[in-house]
């Protein structure tokens, strides 16, 4: 799964963050997972509303447009709910219960998403 970095528009770095932009995995998305761990996002592209149909831990969801300015928060979704971000978003970020308001994001709000680095090991 191809990663990355989130930062805010004044730079600060705000979480590490696993890129979801095939189909398949987009329907996963945190299905069958225990949780997410404070700084770890998942970024669901593109996206316009989201499910915890099946999932065992509330999320707060992050709906970005896309220019990636935010146009909706959502804050501990609990399992089995659906969400809509509205018609402009254009992708969302899922973190753990409470990361939204630790990051202080806000409707409104730019951030960047910044792929990581490729690193290739090439002969011995």
């Amino acid at each position: 799964m191809t990663r990355g970095r989130l930062f805010a528009a004044d730079g600060r770095n705000l979480a590490g963050v696993e890129l979801a932009i095939s189909p398949w995995v987009r329907a996963r998305g945190l299905l069958g997972r225990a949780g997410l761990a404070p700084g770890e996002a998942l970024w669901l592209a593109p996206c316009r509303s989201i499910h915890t149909v099946g999932m065992q831990f509330a999320i707060d969801v992050v709906f970005l447009d896309r220019n990636s300015r935010v146009v909706r928060v959502v804050d501990d979704l609990v399992p089995y709910r659906l969400t809509w971000g509205g018609w402009r978003a254009h992708g969302a970020l899922e973190f753990a219960a409470g990361e939204a308001a630790r990051l202080g994001l806000t409707a409104g709000q730019r951030l960047q998403l910044r792929p990581e680095p490729t690193v290739v090991v090439t002969g011995p």
